[in-house]
């Protein structure tokens, strides 16, 4: 055990060496850049349904490093003891964005890993102080088990800036006006492991809730710029996969979803712009159809009826989509009135 441990930490540090060095002499082909995979694969955490979301805890020279925190405290309770399975001490807990399902267990995390510091973006301690959404009365309304007090990042950092944490290094790219206001993605060069947050899950229903989708295609755009060489995306719902793949399906999503609601909005349908019953009624089915059985990433009872009324008021307003190439969907932008 000892000597596999060893040899694990070894890897870690080794790859933490070849980031530190720009990736020189770390690849069969120095001139590629290619991420060079031997460090030991994230463990991860699933909390349970509805509204399922993952906890990840990757091996550093200097211990875990562990990204995001969970819903409630009895979830990241049940995570803690996942992680101290490992015998390896924390270090570093980084958020990826403010919404309840990522921060509700931070108090938890902290008490169980008081040396551990937490880490956010400005834009999401921000985000996670001022709450303008209100999103978290809402999460404690539906949810009696969300804190009652937050616990909050003691050390923050410019979006897109370079970490230097548990003795690897982390790049990151910070992204707004998506699926959630704020949002922060951290990538590993040594590993290509890219922790996207709520970017792009794998095979689970999205809360859209924000009417931002079309700021979110533009977002899957940017990401896939930003880390083309990006291997493995570990997401905030669902399991790990592909980053390419996940990315892509994302979008095709949310252009499905966009073009499932596009007709209710147009002024020809039955009661003009409004989305009826009917309609709805409709598009979940249609949605059913299309993507069966997805768990849903929150645990809020009517997220497709919610989801659908946030999308077709954006779809409404035409002005976030003007000129965008992300958001041209299957049946045309800009003609919600014909």
């Amino acid at each position: 055990m000892k000597n596999r441990r060893l040899r694990r930490l070894l890897g870690v540090a080794s790859a933490a060496l070849c980031a530190s060095t720009s990736m020189v002499g770390c690849s069969n082909n120095e001139t590629s850049g290619t991420p060079h995979a031997e460090a030991p694969g994230p463990g991860r955490f699933a909390s349970p349904h509805p509204g399922s979301v993952n906890t990840y805890w990757i091996e550093a020279p200097e211990g875990l490093v562990l990204v995001d925190t969970l819903r409630t405290p009895e979830d990241a309770d049940r995570a803690v003891a996942a992680i101290r399975k490992t015998g390896e001490p924390v270090v570093a807990i980084l958020l990826t964005h403010s919404h309840p399902d990522h921060v509700g267990g931070a108090r938890s995390f902290h008490e169980a890993f008081p040396r551990a510091s937490l880490y956010a973006s400005e834009a999401t301690d921000e985000a996670m102080r001022e709450d303008k959404r209100n999103f978290y009365p809402l999460a404690r309304s539906a949810n009696p088990r969300f804190p009652a007090r937050l616990t909050y990042a003691d050390r923050t950092f410019e979006d897109g800036a370079a970490l230097r944490v548990g003795g690897l290094r982390f790049e990151t790219a910070g992204f707004t006006a998506g699926e959630s206001d704020t949002a922060t993605v951290y990538y590993r060069p040594d590993t290509g492991d890219l922790f996207s947050g709520d970017l792009a899950g794998r095979k689970v229903m999205p809360a859209l809730i924000e009417g931002n989708s079309c700021g979110w295609l533009r977002i899957l755009d940017r990401l896939g710029r930003r880390f083309p060489k990006a291997r493995t995306m570990y997401p905030g719902h669902g399991a790990p996969g592909p980053a390419r793949t996940l990315i892509d399906d994302q979008r095709g999503y949310l252009q499905r979803f966009r073009d499932m609601v596009r007709p209710a909005t147009a002024r020809r349908s039955p009661e003009g712009r409004s989305v009826t019953p009917g309609e709805q009624k409709r598009i979940t089915a249609e949605l059913e159809r299309a993507y069966p059985g997805r768990p849903p990433v929150a645990d809020l009872p009517t997220l497709v009826q919610e989801n659908i009324k946030a999308v077709a008021r954006e779809l409404r307003t035409g002005a976030a989509t003007k000129g965008s190439a992300a958001c041209a969907d299957q049946a045309g932008e800009g003609t919600p009135d014909n």
